[in-house]
Parts: structure tokens; C-alpha cells; sequence
């Protein structure tokens, strides 16, 4: 029974219990690990043959040919031989002769014409016995206008002259000269007299000048901080390969030490085979080192050069400023206040708002009535000669009474025609005066004035928001510029104990290593972390150059700071 018992109890352990049964995931369909043999197999004998390593030149640079760079030298290439400055340039000058144009409306101009003219009409007139009338006439004009800009006012002066000579013979001058001299004045006494299209352009084209200015100098800052930057990246670069060649040199020393400690019976041979494999990998990092240099100089060449085929894309170029340069220091409050003095950005952000408000006062301008005033002096003169084929048919007095009145005024008339027109004008014998106003009221009121005062108005308040950002924008630049010249410095100091303490470490496992109380990877260890802490301090150093660089563009004195003046107007 006991076996029974015990039977039937193992059957009942060994049946599952659903209650519990984990359900396992359905595998899915697929290519498994194990199936990886079915892919193609390709290069799997490929072992590179050893060669010897090449040489340690760069790519179209003569190593002989060394030229020696420093900061300043570099920002001045730099600004001379940039395509953008030079656009900038040629913007700025643009700029200038749109303000020139702008106030080339108010030059005084003169005006003329003069033409010959003989016209032929058939005679329709009862009072002329001849078939056709043939008249030829000398036409001259001469006109002068000036402006008052304060004011808008307007002054015009013209002089017209007209001699015809006719065949007609019911004129009594033949040729006959008809002179005109005319002084008008316009003033504006609402709409235009304190403002008006041409003064808005002329102040606007005085904004856009200073707004190029401005653009010129931020893209200067910009270009003065990209070399800052790509110079210390080379220094950088040309000393982290002095530091991967002098690696190779102490591992080769090593490798030398390592085979005497061998012959010594002090490391096992295979020993070797690790001192060997740093020497190696030391090489591998000097020709990383040397790409670095050749991409770093080439950045740096690329912000200088004039062209392609200026003769510093063949040259070696040294840096030669000191590394270490002078931290500034200054107070967060000092920098935000100093930035928002000096950068170029708010500069184009108070220009924008001014060239707005220059909008709203002319469209203010032009919703006003217009009410000018006009005064207008003609002064009028007839000259010539008695027509020889004058015909009337009516009979004059001279011709039926010789001795009357009548007579007397027919030949008296008869004289002041056939003198001098200009004498008449001189004389004001035949003045006309004229003064008046010329008014212009909507009845609903000026909507397209108003309508483009409105969106000036909305896009004040847009420059405003914008400005009140970059505002913020340069307070964050400026924290956070402070704040990486602050971490720079940190990791500096640190950088020098780690390379500091390295370097004590390392000899210290060479000497345990001699007293055969380390072993050889340890040593190696040791040279790797070395090498790695000489190359880290001299990057932390360049970063912290390089957040000098990025604070002075941040509060805006770059060009102080580099004696750069970028002003290209007098």
C-alpha cells in the first residue's frame, strides 16, 4: 500500500499545475544567431601585410616652408581677405548711395526745351483772301525749381518764348514774339509741411546705412571669434602631435629598457610582445595627430586666405602667441550691462524700431487734411514787326481820317506792339497775380492712411517683443559664457594635478617595474594615462582660450578687445 501511496502522490506532483504556468513568449520568425552561417562569408582570411609606416607630411604643405602666425595676425588676414566682409563692404557703400539718391530730390533742377515748328492749315476765315495759312514758330523754354526741405515748400521760375512768323494777313505782327515770365510757391500748411515721402526717405535711408553698419559689425565679431577659435584648435593640434611623437619615443625607449630586463631574466619574453603592441598603437595616434594638424590649418587657411591659390595653402603655419592667456574677470552684472551696451544685435534691433517710428509719423502725416497754399506771378510780354502783307477788311482810322484821335491810338498801339517783349515784362506792363488754397478733404477720413498707421503701430509692438528676447537671449549668452570660462578654468587646474600626478606615477612603476615588483602592463598603463593627461591638459587649456574668445563676443568687445575697428564710414 505504502508503494501505491507513493506512486500515485509522484504522479500527482509531476502533473503541472496550470494555476502557475508561466506561457512563454512565441519565438519569433527570423534569421537566430545560430543561423548567421547562411549569410555570405567575405574577407574572413584577410590579414594586412606589415609595410613600413609613411612619412610624416601633410598633403600640399611644404614642412620647409614655415610661416609664423600670431592672433592679431590672423584676425587681419582674416577681415581683408573674407568674401562675406567684402560683401558687407560693398553693402555699406550701396547703402551710401541710396542715401545720396534719397536727398537728390531736393536738388534744384533746371529745365528746357526748344524746337522749331511750321504748320500748314487751310483758311477757313472769312477775313483772309488767301488759300492756306503757313506759320513757323521758335519755341524756348527755361524752368527752375527749388525746394525748402524743412518745410516742404516748393519754389518754380519759367521763362517761355515763342516767335512765329506768318503769312496770315490779318495779324498785325509778323514775326511776332510772345514772352512769359512765371514765379509760383506751394506750401503745404497741414498734410506735408512737417513731413512727407521725401523726408522719410532720406531718414530712412540714413537708418539703413547705420543698419549695414551695424550688420558689418556683427559679421566682423563673428568672423573675429571663428579665428580665435580655429587658432587655438592648430596650437592645439601641433602640440598634441609633439605629445603623441614624444609617446612613440618614450614606448620605443620602454620597448629597449623592456629587452635588457629580458636578457636579464627579469620579464619572460613574451613580455616584448606588449611593449611592442604600445609602440604600435603610439604610432597609430601620431598619425591621427598629424590628420588633426592638417584639418585644424586647413580651417584656419579657409578663414584667411584671399583664394585658392594664395601661397599660405603651401605653407606650414606656426602659431606663435603664448598659450596661457590672462583670464578676465568681470561681474555677472558688469557683463550683461556691457553686452547690452555693445552688441551688435540690439544696435539692429533700436535701428528697426526707429525706422518704425519713422513710419508712424509720415502715416500720421498722411491722415492729416490736405491745405496748401499757392501764389502764382505771370508776367506777360508781345513784341515783333508790322505784318508788310497785313490786310483788313474793315477801314482803320488811319485810312478814312489820318489826323484823328483815333489814328493817333491806332499808331500809338501799333508802336507798343512792335517793340520788345522782354521790355514789356520789365516794364510789368501786362502782370498777372494769382494767390489761393488748394484743399483735399475725405469725407470718411484718409482709411488707407490710417490702415498703414495701424499696422505700423502692430509692428512696433512686434520689434518690441523682439527686442525685449534678445534682451533675454543675450543675458542667457552671457551667463553661460561666464559659466564655461568658469568650468574651463576648473578643468585646467585639474587637468594640470591629473597630468602632474600621471607623470609620478608612471616613473614610480618604471622604478617598481626595475625592482621587480610590478610587471610590464602595468608600466604600460601607466605611459598610456600619461599621454593622455599631457594631451588633456593642453586641450583644457585651449578650451579655456577658446571660452575667452566666446565671452568677449558675448558681452559684445571683440573688436575692442583685438584693436579692430570695423566702422567703414568717416
Amino acid at each position: 500500500m505504502r508503494k501505491v501511496a507513493l506512486i500515485l502522490f509522484l504522479c500527482l506532483v509531476s502533473l503541472p499545475v496550470h494555476s502557475q504556468e508561466t506561457i512563454q513568449p512565441t519565438p519569433k520568425k527570423g534569421v537566430q544567431p545560430e543561423n548567421l552561417s547562411d549569410f555570405p562569408r567575405v574577407a574572413v582570411d584577410f590579414q594586412a601585410e606589415k609595410r613600413p609606416l609613411p612619412d610624416l607630411e601633410r598633403i600640399g604643405v611644404d614642412a620647409l616652408k614655415q610661416r609664423n602666425l600670431t592672433v592679431q595676425e590672423a584676425i587681419i588676414l582674416a577681415l581683408e581677405n573674407n568674401k562675406d566682409i567684402e560683401v558687407l563692404k560693398q553693402d555699406v557703400k550701396g547703402a551710401e548711395f541710396d542715401l545720396k539718391a534719397a536727398r537728390g530730390i531736393y536738388e534744384p533742377r533746371l529745365t528746357g526745351q526748344s524746337y522749331f515748328e511750321r504748320s500748314k492749315t487751310p483758311n477757313v476765315s472769312i477775313f483772309s483772301n488767301i488759300p492756306a495759312t503757313v506759320n513757323e514758330s521758335v519755341v524756348s523754354s527755361v524752368g527752375f525749381q527749388s525746394f525748402l526741405p524743412k518745410f516742404g515748400t516748393v519754389f518754380n521760375v519759367n521763362v517761355n518764348n515763342q516767335r512765329v512768323i506768318t503769312n496770315n494777313p490779318i495779324s498785325i505782327l509778323s514775326p511776332q514774339e510772345n514772352t512769359n515770365l512765371s514765379f509760383s510757391f506751394t506750401q503745404p500748411l497741414v498734410r506735408g509741411r512737417k513731413f512727407d515721402q521725401q523726408r522719410r526717405s532720406i531718414e530712412i535711408a540714413k537708418r539703413n546705412l547705420s543698419l549695414t553698419d551695424a550688420q558689418f559689425r556683427q559679421k566682423t565679431i563673428e568672423i573675429i571669434t571663428n579665428v580665435q577659435k580655429a587658432y587655438w584648435d592648430l596650437v592645439f593640434a601641433l602640440r598634441n602631435l609633439q605629445v603623441q611623437v614624444e609617446a612613440v619615443r618614450d614606448a620605443k625607449q620602454q620597448l629597449e629598457h623592456s629587452k635588457r630586463l629580458v636578457e636579464q631574466g627579469q620579464l619572460a619574453p613574451i613580455d616584448i610582445v606588449a611593449a611592442e603592441t604600445q609602440v604600435a598603437t603610439f604610432e597609430q595616434g601620431v598619425y591621427e595627430a598629424l590628420n588633426l594638424v592638417q584639418v585644424t590649418e586647413n580651417n584656419l587657411k579657409n578663414l584667411i586666405a584671399k583664394d585658392k591659390d594664395d601661397p599660405i595653402w603651401n605653407e606650414s603655419v606656426v602659431p606663435i602667441d603664448q598659450v596661457d592667456l590672462e583670464v578676465p574677470r568681470i561681474a555677472l552684472s558688469e557683463a550683461i550691462q556691457t553686452a547690452l551696451e555693445n552688441r551688435p544685435e540690439l544696435e539692429l534691433a533700436n535701428l528697426q524700431q526707429e525706422i518704425n517710428l519713422i513710419d508712424q509719423k509720415f502715416y500720421k502725416e498722411q491722415a492729416k487734411s490736405q491745405i496748401d497754399l499757392t501764389a502764382t506771378y505771370i508776367g506777360a510780354g508781345v513784341g515783333g514787326k508790322e505784318n508788310p502783307g497785313f490786310r483788313t477788311p474793315f477801314p482803320l482810322p488811319c485810312q478814312t481820317a489820318p489826323t484823328s484821335p483815333a489814328c493817333q491810338q491806332q499808331l500809338a498801339l501799333l508802336n507798343s506792339l512792335t517793340g520788345s517783349s522782354i521790355n514789356d515784362i520789365l516794364v510789368n506792363r501786362y502782370p498777372t497775380f494769382r494767390v489761393g488754397l488748394t484743399i483735399n478733404l475725405p469725407f470718411f477720413g484718409n482709411k488707407t492712411a490710417n490702415a498703414q498707421l495701424g499696422k505700423a503701430l502692430v509692428e512696433a509692438e512686434k520689434i518690441q517683443a523682439r527686442r525685449e528676447q534678445l534682451q533675454q537671449l543675450i543675458q542667457a549668452d552671457v551667463r553661460n559664457a561666464l559659466q564655461v570660462l568658469k568650468t574651463a578654468e576648473a578643468r585646467l587646474r585639474s587637468s594640470v594635478v591629473a597630468r602632474e600626478n600621471s607623470q609620478k606615477q608612471y616613473d614610480s612603476e618604471v622604478r617598481k617595474l626595475d625592482a621587480g615588483q610590478s610587471d610590464i602592463y602595468k608600466v604600460l598603463e601607466r605611459q598610456t594615462a600619461l599621454t593622455i593627461a599631457k594631451a588633456n591638459e593642453l586641450k583644457a587649456q585651449i578650451e579655456l582660450n577658446k571660452a575667452i574668445a566666446d565671452l568677449q563676443r558675448a558681452i559684445g568687445i571683440s573688436l575692442k578687445t583685438n584693436g579692430v575697428q570695423a566702422r567703414l564710414r568717416k
